[in-house]
């Protein structure tokens, strides 16, 4: 399948618009791409008592999941302080995230990393995350 990077990056950009970080003021937006074509974006929303708080891939992760799409090709990440402009530094998944993920790839999903639409890294889940736990580590 032909993953369009910029085009991912693109979605996620937009999707950090929506970011509720009243308290780390860390903006982060993920567009995740199923295997049919699909897209779907999320942001991080915090809460006060920062446990409930969940991260942008996740929340694109639990929409796609919850509209029945269960397999994932890729997914861009931005995340910096703001709602806007270009990041600093490449914004790679918490280890919750990764988990998640890897919950639904047998770890070739790519994942990339971005500054803004030009500037951006590519890697493979199983790059990110070895030797993972998976639904195959229950049998």
């Amino acid at each position: 399948m032909f993953i369009d990077s910029k085009k991912l990056i693109i979605k996620a950009i937009e999707a950090r618009k929506f970011s509720y970080a009243p308290y780390s003021g860390f903006c982060v937006g993920a567009a995740l791409l199923t295997k049919t074509g699909e897209i779907f974006t999320g942001c991080n929303v915090e809460s006060a008592s920062y446990s409930p708080t969940n991260c942008a891939e996740r929340t694109a992760v639990f929409k796609a999941v919850s509209e029945g799409k269960l397999d994932f090709a890729a997914i861009a990440i931005i995340g910096g302080k703001g709602h806007e402009g270009k990041t600093e530094n490449y914004t790679a998944p918490c280890g919750v995230c990764r988990q998640v993920l890897a919950e639904f790839n047998d770890g070739s999903m790519k994942v990339i990393l971005a500054k803004d639409e030009n500037d951006f890294k590519e890697y493979s889940l199983s790059e990110l995350l070895p030797l993972s736990f998976t639904p195959k580590s229950l049998v």
